[in-house]
């Protein structure tokens, strides 16, 4: 018999044991009901995510709950979300999960960016913006993740912090189901949610994670289209696209290949190394014979660490966890950012021998030799004369391991062991801070380059340890996941925004990439997008309108050999009203009061070539007018857009 003991704080400390009987695989369990402790009321002043109003505890009785204390830098979080999808599958109608998110970094208690990595993981399920700690503290939550289970009388029965596996999980909801099922108080009836991004057209780009260029080519980790865009570096002409587009694990030809949010990249003898990140593999992407088979890894996520310096002779029949980056090092020597295990392995192309290379598993900030440094999810790579500088993101560093000396060093953040110390300080190491990178590359005069995450920008560091940022004021980064250096630019992946920047050093300007031959990009016969960065605000002279309701029309002009598409969500906002667009004119009623001097909206328009339907534009544009409100105002207002003829280079 396997027993796990679970506990709980919640006003006072509850230990309880639930008993796994049989092979250990937990198939048979036994429960007998729940203690009566019960869950508080939630707060009302709580921000939600994925449902259209916050739930109450009455919308959960009958249901069975699991509870999921995360905060989303952390890897062990991330790890736990395809289980409990997992087990959302499995259990539709019994089961609901609500995801507290307790944040660890200030960037990552925003409730925006929260919306945009439920959307990046693709979680569907209800999520709470703990950012004050409220249900954090009132449960008495002490690490991240942790997960609560809570019975169909709202009655807590366990928690368990750190990663759980889905066997032991799914044998406990098995037998709550079979129990309550007895008493007759499961409730099926399905909860309402309203899922972040659901229905969207694909973006051209989505969420991209890491940039590399060699070879005068731009290679791009088109992450959340789980596929590898290899452009030209002059033009940005797309020369090829590595993978299908559809997340899955599978080798073969670029168009058959399958990614699941791949990251880091590096080319080495014609061959295009690829951190799979989801897929827990290193892919190798041939240029020449257009194929992808895997290096290392089997597809599914390990667990543990492996002891420094022990031998891995065949990779690919070793589980990783997490691979976040890839970078060469010496000869044939192909670095990875194991983050999962908070390590740094390598592999030797030749003899195809894996090893940890750098960090005894623990997470932490301990500078020591190679083998007993303490790393803490390290997430970028960038190697030179025998120093591979590391992106340490949740000790919010940047190190460097010295493999001439034998050491690890801090070149930028905190000197101190505590994982909480970050912040936004320039500086000399020690001083500086930084809030969880995810890059870091280097130029030819010694300069370091960082991807500052969560601080939304860029930094250098100069041969003194001295961290300066970069284009403040310039541009607005949104959580720039990685960048490469090349002459005299930097190319870097600002990934909640969706597209690839270039930072001219010398002229301290920014670009955006954009491709003259976007069509290469569509993913099989999906809806794919290319976003206008730049919003048209509509301004014009006073308008004397009516109290009351009146008709407010919008006509608008598409370019010859483009139509609306009905498949896309298309929509004007005016007054909190969320109106469908489905055709070139558009008829709304408005209600005006006599103390309104402005008339606002927001329009998003999705058109398309007639003929290839899948390739589509949008065009965002405002309308911020001033009005004058009277009885004897006009009783209908029209205003006119046309549609831009896109422009694809």
């Amino acid at each position: 018999m396997l027993r796990i003991t679970f506990i709980i704080g919640l006003v006072v400390v509850l230990a309880l044991t639930v008993a796994f009987q049989g092979d250990g695989e937990g198939d048979d369990l036994s429960y007998e009901g729940s203690p009566e402790l019960a869950i508080p009321p939630f707060s009302t002043d709580l921000e939600w995510i994925n449902v259209p109003a916050p739930l109450t505890i009455e919308d959960l009785q009958g249901k069975i709950v699991i509870m999921d204390f995360w905060t989303y830098g952390c890897i062990n979080c991330i790890h736990m979300i395809p289980i409990l999808r997992e087990l959302e599958e499995k259990y539709p109608e019994e089961l609901v999960v609500i995801g507290v998110h307790s944040a660890k970094f200030a960037n990552e208690g925003e409730t925006e960016n929260i919306q945009q990595v439920v959307q990046r993981y693709g979680v569907t399920h209800p999520v709470i913006n703990d950012h004050d700690f409220t249900v954090w503290q009132t449960f008495g939550i002490q690490a991240w993740p942790t997960l609560v289970v809570i019975d169909p009388r709202g009655n807590v029965l366990a928690a368990q912090s750190g990663e759980i596996p889905f066997e032991p999980l799914d044998a406990l909801i098995d037998a709550m189901i079979t129990h309550w099922d007895e008493l007759g108080e499961l409730n099926r009836e399905p909860l309402t949610y309203a899922p972040e991004g659901a229905n969207q057209p694909a973006r051209l780009l989505s969420f991209p994670g890491k940039v590399t260029v060699a070879d005068d080519r731009l290679f791009i980790a088109d992450t959340n289209n789980n596929r590898v865009i290899v452009a030209d570096l002059a033009t940005y002409e797309v020369l090829d696209v590595i993978g299908s587009g559809i997340g899955g694990y599978a080798d073969g030809s670029f168009e058959d290949a399958q990614f699941r949010l791949p990251q880091g990249m590096t080319l080495h003898n014609g061959v295009l190394y690829i951190a799979d990140t989801n897929n827990h593999a290193i892919r190798a992407a041939d240029l020449t014979t257009r194929t992808v088979t895997t290096l290392a890894g089997t597809g599914e996520m390990g667990s543990g660490i492996l002891p420094f310096g022990m031998q891995i002779r065949e990779p690919r029949a070793f589980q990783l966890r997490s691979p976040w980056d890839v970078e060469m090092g010496a000869g044939d020597t192909l670095y990875i950012a194991h983050a999962g295990s908070h390590q740094i392995f390598e592999i030797d192309l030749v003899s195809r021998v894996m090893r940890p290379s750098v960090g005894n598993g623990r997470e932490a900030l301990v500078n020591n030799n190679l083998g007993t440094s303490e790393l803490a999810q390290p997430s970028g790579l960038y190697y030179v004369d025998g120093l591979l500088y590391f992106a340490d993101s949740e000790s919010s560093t940047v190190r460097a391991a010295d493999y001439n000396n034998d050491a690890v060093i801090t070149i930028s953040g905190t000197l101190q062991n505590n994982l909480f110390d970050f912040g936004d300080i320039d500086g000399t190491v020690g001083t500086s801070r930084l809030q969880h990178p995810l890059g870091v590359t280097g130029a030819p005069d010694g300069t370091i380059y960082i991807a500052d995450t969560y601080n939304n920008k860029i930094k250098a560091v100069d041969p003194t340890m001295t961290t300066t940022s970069l284009l403040e004021g310039v541009v607005e980064f949104d959580e720039p996941g990685g960048l490469d250096y090349h002459d005299g630019r930097l190319y870097v992946a600002d990934t909640n925004n969706h597209v690839i920047r270039v930072i001219d050093l010398a002229e301290g300007t920014v670009g955006t990439v954009t491709f003259p031959n976007p069509e290469r990009l569509q993913i099989a016969n999906q809806l794919t997008v290319i976003g206008r960065n730049m919003e048209t605000i509509i301004t014009l002279p006073t308008q004397m309108l009516a109290l009351g309701e009146v008709d407010f029309v919008l006509q608008l002009t598409l370019p010859d050999g483009y139509k609306l598409n009905s498949n896309a969500p298309s929509s004007a906002e005016i007054g909190g009203e969320l109106t469908p667009i489905t055709d070139t004119e558009l008829h709304l009623r408005v209600t005006l009061t006599a103390d309104m001097s402005r008339l606002q909206g927001t329009f998003d328009v999705y058109y398309c070539e007639a003929i290839n339907e899948t390739l589509c534009f949008i065009d965002r544009f405002m309308l911020d007018t001033p009005i004058t409100v009277d009885e004897s105002g006009a009783a209908s207002f029209t205003i006119t857009r046309e549609l831009p003829l896109p422009q694809q280079g």
